[in-house]
């Protein structure tokens, strides 16, 4: 039997929420980004990377630190994929890292991505998507086999006081709400300080957009749009009055 041991709120240090993306991605959290495939959200993220690596905020052009990255992907090649849409973002690809997994698959208990996070002092790390980092012997709809792996996702980001982004997709049921399409069980949001849906407007293919369904350290954000075109590539458009509701029916 375990020891008791109690935490008195009076010994407690108030923090306060430092943020990668105000209010979309807070540093020491976990954060979900899902959408239907290929509505964007790779290319989002590899974005944003792009951008943090060179020490750019990820809207503007305003100078921040640069930051290392830990960018796990279980579904696009690294040198056929990635790497070539890192380059197209402009991205200081030195600053990318990558856990190769290729002899043993990296899970989110594996004690490899803590020793990466150690010894890369990364502040942002992705893994894309979801279901491919839970490992064989997990159900991803069980609550119970979820929580753990949470919770101790969780952790690792509050004690590095790294930003967290696991990628997720939806699931096919267009009748309920946008907080029940992700895939496998609840406890995924539950335990996600901040979630963000990507998706598309039907009568503007190239147009994406990103809502915001949870928000737990700040205000819910406005929904912020970005374009896709084979002319011009990746642009911000800026932001657009859509709830996430409306963008996924």
């Amino acid at each position: 039997m375990a020891d008791l041991k109690l935490i008195n709120m009076r010994d407690v240090e108030v923090e306060s929420i430092s943020w990668l993306w105000y209010p979309f991605i807070p540093y020491g959290k976990v954060t979900i980004i899902q959408g239907d495939p290929g509505e964007g959200k790779t290319t989002l993220v590899l974005q944003i990377i792009a951008r943090l690596t060179k020490g750019e905020s990820i809207i503007d052009e305003k100078e921040k630190p640069q930051i290392n990255v830990i960018y796990q992907t279980a579904e696009d090649g690294l040198a056929d994929t990635i790497k070539p849409r890192l380059l197209s973002a402009d991205a200081d690809c030195s600053k990318v890292l990558v856990i190769d997994d290729r002899d043993t698959p990296l899970t989110m208990r594996d004690v490899r991505l803590e020793q990466a996070i150690v010894e890369t002092n990364a502040k942002l790390v992705v893994l894309d998507p979801i279901q491919g980092f839970l490992g064989a012997d997990v159900d991803m709809h069980r609550a119970n086999e979820i929580r753990p792996i949470m919770k101790h996702i969780s952790e690792l980001a509050e004690k590095y006081k790294c930003a967290i982004v696991l990628i997720g997709h939806m699931n096919k049921c267009s009748v309920r709400k946008s907080a029940y399409r992700g895939l496998g069980s609840i406890d995924f949001q539950a335990a996600a300080r901040s979630v963000l849906i990507v998706g598309r407007i039907k009568d503007e293919p190239e147009v994406r957009v990103v809502c915001q369904t949870k928000s737990s350290l700040a205000p819910e954000a406005k929904a912020v749009a970005f374009r896709l075109s084979e002319e011009t590539g990746f642009e911000w458009i800026g932001e657009l009055d859509i709830t996430a509701d409306d963008l996924l029916s």
